[in-house]
């Protein structure tokens, strides 16, 4: 009996040794292979080299179907507010995660505002003439965060922008009401000197005149 046992258990434990011994193909045999094909690095723009980021959170975005009139999930990612560096224009841009599609692009203007969606503390809509598929539509957009405090943050940025821009605007409409009372003086003042200039001219033409007349009278008399 225990000449059978023997080599049963031999094998057995032969059978487990060659599978602990790793694999030839698995060796490391220091052999260095060069790829078949060198890629290079290519630098990518965003178009957001010139802009400096005011808000970035991450959040989820919603566009109101008008003609099934209900909302659709427009993506998840991060919402940016950009404030460009020459111009000071500021827009809002979000990107779906992974595939960096642009799912809301458009510029943060004075007539902006922003109300909360449905008693929802995390959530608020708006209008915005969206550039994001590459032609402008008025779309009604809604902002979903994943807290209070990200919301609020996300609302307070946008009324301090767009409170900005009144502010801008109030004062070139101002410097504009301005600059049209001084074009008007400036005219009035033009218009007096140029009155006074014709007066004078038509008084020394009338004196030279008078003048020319009494001396043909006096001719007339010798």
């Amino acid at each position: 009996m225990s000449s059978t046992t023997e080599p049963t258990n031999l094998k057995k434990e032969e059978e487990e040794e060659d599978e602990s011994k790793p694999a030839a193909d698995d060796e490391d045999t220091g052999a260095q292979i060069a790829p078949i094909i060198k890629l290079q690095e290519v630098a990518v723009s965003t178009g957001e080299e010139n802009e400096d980021v005011l808000i970035d959170l991450k959040s989820k975005l919603y566009r109101f179907d008008k003609e099934g009139n209900q909302w659709k999930e427009r993506g998840v990612g991060t919402v940016k507010l950009l404030k460009h560096k020459e111009t000071g224009k500021v827009r809002l841009v979000m990107r779906q995660n992974k595939t960096l599609k642009i799912c809301a692009n458009h510029l943060v203007l004075p007539t902006l505002t922003l109300q909360e969606h449905q008693g929802n503390e995390k959530s608020c809509v708006w209008h915005a003439n969206d550039f994001s598929d590459g032609e402008l539509k008025e779309e009604m957009f809604c902002i979903r965060f994943a807290s209070v405090e990200n919301c609020k943050a996300f609302k307070d940025k946008i009324e301090e922008i767009t409170e900005s821009l009144s502010n801008d605007n109030g004062e070139s409409e101002e410097g504009n009401v301005a600059a049209n009372l001084i074009d008007k003086l400036t005219v009035g003042v033009e218009e007096k000197e140029e009155k006074t200039e014709a007066k004078e001219a038509t008084s020394s033409s009338k004196e030279k005149k008078d003048e020319s007349e009494k001396k043909e009278k006096s001719g007339d008399n010798k």
